[in-house]
C-alpha cells in the first residue's frame, strides 16, 4: 500500500525507514507547515468575522422590531388624538391648525412605520429561517476553515495501515507534489499466492479446494496449507501492457496461463514469515469437490482493506470549526457576567452583616457578601454645576428637564424648569404631624 502526500510541500522530517514496523496512524513524515498555518489563520479569522457579522443581523432585526413597535405605538397615539379632534372640531373646541398639524404628524409616522417595516423585511431576507450557526454564510466560512484545517493537518503524513516500510523515496528537503509515492507499507500477515496455471489444467480447479504451497525460501522443509479462493477472470496476456493481437495473421499457439488465487493461513505466516514476490510451487487437490467456479471466497474484511484515519481528520477539523463558531457567538442577555463587581465602601465604615463585619479596608471580596442589603444608601444623582450665586439664574437649582419645563409645570418664562430647593427634613416632619392631627 503506497503512502502518498495529499498536499505539496518540502519534507522536513523522515520518521520511518525501510524494514521498520509502523502502526496504523503513526507519523512517518512531516512537511513544512508555515504556509498552511498562515492559510488556516486567515480561515479562522474569516469564520469568526462571519459569525459576528451574521449575529449582528439578528441583533439588528430585534432592534428594528422594537423600533417598529415604538413607532407603531406613537402612530396609535396620534390616531386616537385625531379621532378626538375630529369629534370635537365641529364644535370649535379644537382649532383647525391643531387638526391639520395632527394629520401631518400622523402621515409622517405612517411613513416611518412603513420604512421600518421595509428595513425589517430586508433583514428577514438576509436571515431567512435559519439560526446563526446554520446561516449559509457561516456554513461557507466554516467549511473553508475545515478545508484549511485539513490542509494543515495533511502536512503531517501518517501511515494508513499497519505494516513494514519498504521503498522509502522521500528525502529531507525534497519538494513533493500531491499523489507522489513516498514509501510503501507491506502488511506481512496477509499474503496470498497467484498460481499461474495452464489453461489445460483449469477444468477441475474450484474455489474451496485445499492446496500445498512450497516456497523456495524454505524449500521442501515446510509447506503452507492454502485454500483456493478464486480464479482470475482472464489470462495474463489479456491484462498485459501490450496485449497480443491475434487478428494480425501471425498467430502462434501458446498455452495461456490463468492466475489462481490461493489464500495462506495467518498463523502459518506468523510462524514462518515470507515476503511478497517469492517463487512458489503449488499443488491443488482437485479430488475435493469445492464450490462453483462462479463463486469466490475472497473478502475485504481485513484491516488493510479499510482505514478510518482520514475520517478522524475530518471529524477533528469539524469539531475545531464548531468550537470556533461558538467562541464568536454573542452572549445571551440573560447570561451572567464572568466578572463580579466589588462593593466599594467608604473608609472607616463598618457595616453589620449576618456572617460578620467588614474589615474596614474599603473593599469586600465576593466571598464575603451577604444577601442582606446594605443599611446605608448613597445618592449618586449628579449635582448641578450652576454656581452658588448666578446673576442670570438666581438661586442654584437642578438642570432643566422635560418633566419640569413647558405648560403645566407651574413655571413660565425665566422661571420655567427650575425646581425649588427641598424643605428641611424637620419642617417636613412637622408638616406631616399637622396632617395627621
Amino acid at each position: 500500500m503506497p503512502v502518498t502526500s495529499q498536499v505539496s510541500g518540502i519534507i522536513t522530517n523522515v520518521l520511518a525507514e525501510e524494514t521498520q514496523f509502523v502502526n496504523k496512524g503513526e507519523l512517518v513524515m512531516t512537511l513544512d507547515a508555515n504556509e498552511a498555518a498562515a492559510t488556516l489563520g486567515q480561515a479562522r479569522g474569516n469564520l469568526g468575522e462571519t459569525v459576528r457579522r451574521i449575529a449582528a443581523l439578528y441583533v439588528h432585526r430585534r432592534q428594528f422590531a422594537e423600533k417598529l413597535a415604538a413607532r407603531q405605538a406613537r402612530l396609535d397615539v396620534i390616531r386616537h388624538d385625531m379621532a378626538r379632534y375630529r369629534y370635537v372640531s365641529p364644535h370649535g373646541a379644537v382649532p383647525k391648525q391643531v387638526v391639520q398639524n395632527a394629520e401631518d404628524h400622523m402621515r409622517a409616522l405612517e411613513a416611518d412605520v412603513r420604512e421600518t417595516q421595509a428595513e425589517l423585511e430586508a433583514l428577514d431576507v438576509q436571515i431567512g429561517r435559519t439560526t446563526v450557526t446554520e446561516h449559509p454564510a457561516v456554513q461557507l466560512a466554516k467549511y473553508q476553515f475545515v478545508e484549511a484545517q485539513l490542509r494543515y493537518g495533511q502536512q503531517q503524513i501518517h501511515s494508513p495501515v499497519a505494516g513494514y516500510v519498504a521503498k522509502r523515496k522521500g528525502q529531507v528537503g525534497d519538494r513533493v507534489a500531491p499523489g507522489v509515492t513516498l514509501m510503501t507499507i507491506v502488511p506481512l500477515d496477509h499474503l496470498w499466492v497467484e498460481a499461474n496455471l495452464r489453461e489445460t489444467e483449469l477444468a477441475h480447479v474450484r474455489p474451496g479446494q485445499p492446496a500445498l504451497v512450497s516456497v523456495d525460501m524454505y524449500g521442501k522443509r515446510y509447506r503452507y496449507h492454502g485454500t483456493v479462493e478464486g480464479l482470475v477472470p482472464g489470462s495474463g496476456s489479456v491484462f498485459a501492457t501490450l496485449p497480443p493481437d491475434n487478428a494480425t495473421g501471425n498467430f502462434i499457439h501458446i498455452v495461456q496461463r490463468v492466475p489462481v488465487r490461493i489464500a495462506l493461513p495467518k498463523e502459518e505466516l506468523m510462524e514462518n514469515p515470507i515476503r511478497p514476490g517469492l517463487s512458489t510451487v503449488t499443488q491443488i487437490d482437485i479430488s475435493e469437490p469445492g464450490q462453483s467456479v462462479w463463486t469466490s471466497r475472497t473478502n475485504t474484511s481485513t484491516a488493510e482493506y479499510h482505514t478510518d484515519f482520514f475520517e478522524e481528520e475530518l471529524q477533528e477539523a469539524d469539531a475545531i470549526a464548531r468550537e470556533t463558531v461558538n467562541e464568536n457567538l454573542p452572549l445571551e442577555p440573560s447570561e451572567p457576567h464572568n466578572l463580579q463587581p466589588l462593593v466599594q465602601l467608604e473608609r472607616g465604615h463598618d457595616l453589620d452583616r449576618r456572617d460578620g463585619r467588614a474589615d474596614g479596608s474599603g473593599t469586600i471580596a465576593p466571598g464575603d457578601r451577604s444577601p442582606e442589603p446594605l443599611r446605608e444608601q448613597h445618592d449618586f444623582t449628579p449635582q448641578s454645576h450652576v454656581p452658588p450665586r448666578s446673576p442670570d439664574l438666581g438661586l442654584p437649582s437642578s438642570p432643566l428637564s422635560p418633566s419640569t419645563a413647558g405648560p403645566g409645570s407651574g413655571l413660565l418664562g425665566t422661571e420655567a424648569g427650575r425646581i425649588p430647593p427641598p424643605a428641611p427634613s424637620g419642617n417636613m416632619e412637622r408638616s406631616r404631624d399637622r396632617l395627621r392631627r
